[in-house]
């Protein structure tokens, strides 16, 4: 990815999501109006314990996923996260894209940094597994899949996903297909 690439990656962020760092966990609260959470289990179980649990851990981000990026390309966005500032070696499937302080903290043994590689996929349905699955065992964290354009994300994590969609209307019609996989909870969490 050239600098050119990087340089278009940080600018479609900032037009469509500029009051947050490309940061999963941070999206939410400026983003509430377009977000919505699915759970990948039922009964908001978290882990899977068998093969037809992770079945159904998969399907359910995978249906999402479709939904939001059938027939295009897909940013996966991979982060690395360290307390020291210099970028570690690069990924052999992404390019480094850019490196946040998350946490400036005086001890700088205690400062975290995010350093975010980006890879280019053509979206297919199952592309991701392994790497998903990984993700629902809490092996990795913090993964975006974005559209080519920014405009929605999906962010994993181990026990659902967060979706960030264009317009409340479209959340709305993505919870509504999938009302079996929300929080009981009234803040949808």
């Amino acid at each position: 990815m050239s600098g050119d690439v990087r340089t278009d990656l940080t600018d479609l962020w900032q037009q469509h999501w500029p009051d947050c760092p490309p940061v999963g966990y941070k999206l939410r609260d400026p983003y509430r109006d377009v977000w919505v959470r699915f759970h990948s289990l039922p009964e908001s179980k978290r882990y899977a314990e068998n093969e037809n649990e992770y079945a159904v851990v998969l399907g359910r981000y995978n249906a999402v996923l479709d939904e939001l990026f059938a027939g295009g390309d897909v940013y996966v966005i991979t982060p690395v996260w360290t307390t020291e500032a210099d970028v570690p070696p690069l990924r052999p499937d992404a390019t480094y894209w850019q490196s946040l302080l998350v946490e400036n903290d005086p001890d700088p043994e205690l400062r975290t940094y995010c350093h975010l590689f980006a890879a280019r996929r053509p979206w297919r349905y199952g592309c991701l597994d392994e790497l998903l699955r990984d993700i629902a065992d809490e092996k990795v964290a913090g993964v975006l899949v974005t559209d080519m354009q920014m405009r929605r994300i999906h962010h994993p994590y181990d026990g659902g996903a967060d979706v960030f969609l264009t317009t409340p209307e479209e959340r709305d019609l993505t919870r509504e297909r999938h009302a079996n996989w929300l929080s009981s909870s009234p803040s949808g969490l």
